[in-house]
């Protein structure tokens, strides 16, 4: 007679560790006391979170990173994505990454607003910089190619900073965002995208410094 077969056992991994931790604060609504108590709670060792994360801060760390590499992979799913230009890139990128916010949006509130120092509660977001920094270089670096201009092109460190404050206006919009599917959100993405990329394309460098002159001369006036 034969036997049934029994499903293989799911190997444990960062993303399953991940979920663990979202649902206790979500369940908890604060975080863990110690990874002891939490590893216990949820019938995994000590040794299983220590493989993927120092800390419970790291983990929160780790969290945001995870939805840029969802975001990435759900974009490079696409094969017309490469062929997309830098401006449609981003758009890409932010539309993506919010919808996952959207589908996360309760941890990602209570997370965000869980201590009163706003500053603080953004220090989980260090990790996601770097990695919106890295796009935003890459993008800008091809964008340059495709300008003949040397004067034309811009800077990949201050365009790779201006998306990371571009950034985090969209995510404070978002968090205060009430309208329906968070439609707003997403004219925002639009509107701030394209008004980014239509100053960087548009705007040789001698009219930004004729219109500093200007600017000047003005306030001397």
């Amino acid at each position: 007679m034969a036997t049934k077969k029994q499903p293989a056992e799911k190997k444990f991994s960062k993303e399953i560790l991940i979920g663990l931790y979202m649902n206790y604060v979500l369940e908890h609504e604060h975080m863990p006391k110690s990874v002891y108590k939490f590893a216990k709670e949820n019938k995994i060792t000590e040794q299983q979170f220590y493989d993927y994360f120092g800390s419970f801060e790291g983990l929160r760390k780790g969290i945001w990173n995870q939805f840029y590499l969802n975001t990435m992979q759900l974009m490079h799913k696409s094969l017309e994505f490469e062929a997309f230009t830098p401006r449609e890139k981003l758009l890409t990128f932010y539309y993506t990454f919010f919808e996952l916010l959207t589908a996360n949006r309760s941890y990602v509130l209570l997370t965000l607003n869980e201590n009163p120092d706003k500053f603080k509660n953004l220090e989980q977001l260090k990790e996601l910089r770097k990695d919106i920094r890295v796009f935003a270089k890459g993008l800008i670096s091809e964008g340059n190619e495709n300008k003949n201009n040397q004067i034309l092109k811009q800077s990949e460190t201050v365009f790779s900073e201006a998306t990371w404050v571009q950034f985090l206006f969209i995510l404070k919009f978002w968090v205060d965002d009430n309208s329906t599917k968070f439609e707003s959100t997403d004219i925002v993405i639009e509107k701030s995208v394209n008004t980014v990329f239509d100053l960087f394309d548009n705007t040789p460098l001698e009219r930004v410094i004729d219109l500093g002159k200007f600017l000047w001369k003005e306030k001397m006036n």
